[in-house]
């Protein structure tokens, strides 16, 4: 079973329209010669009269012959035409047609290869080169990327290898100041230790003790044997901050004129030696009976 192809089908519509075309103008042409056929002259006739007056006898002269009637016009030659094509010339053109019109045929299906090999060739070129430049627009921006990302490393490494020797060295600083402050610690304690065992200590307190008594003023309810302790804290200038008490055989009384006179002794006397000094202190306070 054979496919009939798009190209036959053509054919045969131009020579259908071909043959109809020939038919019509064979028709056309007939119509057209016979109109130009020309028509015969009407016969004139020729009529000599002679007019007699009957009054007059006498005879009239003949009136002279009239022309001759021009002979009528030879009709033009008929113009038949070529003659018309036989069947093998009719179909040897159409067969002509038919292979011009193949050739015209092939000759733009071969241009619309062409041009859409052209363009796919077009459009092949501009995606490549959208796809290059699309991987160097990647490459270069995960290359900004990596560059940023190495860059932030390294600041936040050297941030905090930074942090780390800021905090080495203020450890080592707290380090050497505690060390300095416990070797200045344990030097005042040890030439304290010294003053207090040679007794410079007790006698500064001594001091104290002296001042507090004559600042004391002896209520009615004090009664002999009276023995309190007496804390005191102090400032570096020995002003007295605060009076409290321990050990006390006296009333609220007695207590509170022992806290009055260590008050009026403030400022009490100086440390022989800063060693001694102690912001907290504390004596025994026995009044002489």
């Amino acid at each position: 079973m054979s496919i009939e192809r798009k190209s036959d089908r053509w054919i045969s519509l131009t020579q259908s329209v071909l043959l109809h075309g020939l038919v019509v103008g064979a028709l056309a042409y007939g119509f057209y010669s016979y109109k130009r056929k020309p028509v015969p002259p009407t016969p004139t006739l020729a009529v000599e009269a002679s007019v007699v007056e009957q009054k007059s006898a006498a005879p009239t002269p003949k009136a002279p012959d009239p022309p001759p009637p021009e002979p009528a016009p030879e009709p033009p030659p008929e113009d038949v035409g070529p003659p018309a094509p036989t069947p093998e010339e009719v179909q040897k053109r159409e067969q002509a047609q038919r292979e011009e019109q193949q050739k015209e045929q092939q000759k733009q299906e071969q241009q619309k290869r062409e041009q859409d090999e052209r363009v796919a060739l077009e459009r092949q070129q501009a995606e490549k080169a959208a796809a290059e430049a699309k991987a160097r627009e990647e490459e270069a921006d995960r290359k900004r990327k990596a560059d940023a990302k190495a860059a932030e490393e390294k600041r936040v490494a050297d941030a905090k290898r930074k942090a780390e020797e800021q905090r080495k060295a203020e450890q080592a600083r707290e380090q050497a100041d505690r060390d300095a402050e416990l070797r200045k610690t344990l030097e005042a304690e040890e030439r304290a230790n010294q003053l207090r065992s040679s007794g410079v200590q007790n006698a500064w307190l001594a001091q104290i003790q002296a001042r507090v008594k004559r600042a004391w003023i002896r209520p009615q309810s004090a009664r002999a044997g009276l023995e309190c302790v007496v804390r005191i804290t102090q400032t570096t200038g020995g002003e007295v901050t605060a009076v409290s008490f321990g050990d006390c055989n006296g009333d609220a009384a007695v207590r509170s004129s022992i806290e009055d006179a260590v008050y009026r002794a403030s400022p009490l006397p100086p440390a022989p030696d800063p060693a001694v000094f102690d912001r907290n202190i504390a004596f025994r306070f026995v009044p002489a009976d």
